[in-house]
């Protein structure tokens, strides 16, 4: 003897006898699901869209050599970067301790276990973080006041801006100080510099290389030219005097300030150091420049992030979609209600049907 078949139209004549049964579950679902959606509290959301900024327009190398430039950071790393710093657990207590959130999610005293870890699980349960497909990412907070939704969605925008700088802080306070010991050890250089070509010149009694070049050049020739005269008319007396006067111009010996000896041999060393003097002052005059623009830059604290959209109160609810939950549930209790009566009718079949012949 064959099984009887079952279909979903046959499932109609069984849905017809127990119709009392089913109309009154739809009706209590129907009542209880309008009473629990009236009881559940708006939920509002407010929503903040910004980009992560390249951490390099921050680098005080890259400012003192480049300029400052901001540069969105559409990078993979960057991104994750500051959706993790959002999701963190130390960026989560620090929102909750500032507004107070064991209060308002009524968990319990701050500092018990059990209400940190409530606190903790309900504010992450309200945080949305998401990259979206414009390479922007999307901070939302749900709450049931609007206004404190659209301050914590702030407020962690600018932490997480805060402990993104920190994570390069300590790397750019290097850099300055690379950049000040550079200047200091420059700006010591260009003196001890300054020092020796001073304590040159008195040595050497060059105190202007083309001025006495001319003036020993012309008085070295007026004297000689004087002394040939001299000779040449057999003024003994004069002549001696001129010679005196010429050795005073040509050797260091005989006690002249500016004379050809010290003059020449000066010249390559006033030289050297002048040459050596401007192209220190040169590099301090940058090296000071490249530190002040640093130091502009590590206290100037260049945002992170650009801000695209700030986190505004919520003009409507985001939750609960009420409608639904009373359709979703008199429809789920339909369901329910059909499995539940085709299992009866099944059973009463199964325990109804006849017993097979007796043995012979």
């Amino acid at each position: 003897m064959s099984e009887p078949s079952y279909s979903l139209l046959g499932l109609w004549p069984i849905i017809n006898r127990w119709k009392k049964l089913v109309g009154l579950a739809l009706v209590l679902a129907l009542v209880a699901s309008i009473v629990v959606a009236l009881l559940l509290p708006n939920v509002y959301k407010s929503t903040a869209v910004f980009f992560p900024t390249n951490p390099q327009t921050t680098d005080p190398d890259r400012i003192a050599t480049e300029g400052s430039k901001l540069e969105l950071g559409g990078r993979t790393e960057d991104l994750d970067r500051v959706i993790t710093i959002g999701e963190s657990q130390p960026v989560a207590e620090l929102i909750i301790k500032r507004f107070r959130l064991h209060q308002h999610y009524a968990t319990g005293p701050v500092g018990d276990d059990a209400a940190d870890d409530a606190a903790l699980r309900k504010f992450s349960s309200n945080l949305d973080i998401v990259h979206n497909e414009r390479d922007a990412i999307e901070l939302t907070f749900f709450d049931e006041d609007k206004q404190l939704a659209a301050r914590i969605a702030n407020a962690l925008v600018q932490v997480i801006d805060s402990v993104n700088q920190q994570l390069t802080l300590e790397n750019r306070r290097n850099v300055l100080g690379i950049y000040q010991q550079r200047y200091q050890f420059l700006n010591k250089e260009f003196e001890t510099s300054r020092q020796k070509l001073i304590q040159a010149r008195r040595h050497y009694g060059i105190y202007g290389l083309e001025q006495q070049s001319r003036y020993l050049a012309r008085e070295i020739i007026k004297v000689e030219s004087e002394l040939r005269q001299a000779e040449g008319e057999g003024e003994g007396g004069k002549a001696a005097g001129l010679r005196r006067a010429l050795r005073g111009l040509t050797r260091s010996e005989e006690g002249n300030v500016i004379n050809l000896e010290d003059y020449t041999r000066g010249v390559d060393s006033l030289n050297l150091f002048t040459a050596r003097m401007t192209d220190l002052q040169a590099r301090l005059v940058k090296a000071r420049g490249d530190f002040e623009t640093a130091d502009v830059a590590l206290k100037g604290k260049l945002s992170s992030l650009y801000l695209v959209q700030k986190a505004y109160p919520a003009t409507k609810k985001s939750k609960p979609i009420r409608w639904l939950i009373v359709a979703g549930s008199v429809f789920l209790t339909l369901a329910l209600s059909i499995v539940v009566i085709t299992l009866l009718e099944l059973w009463r079949r199964t325990t109804r049907r006849p017993a097979g012949p007796a043995a012979l």
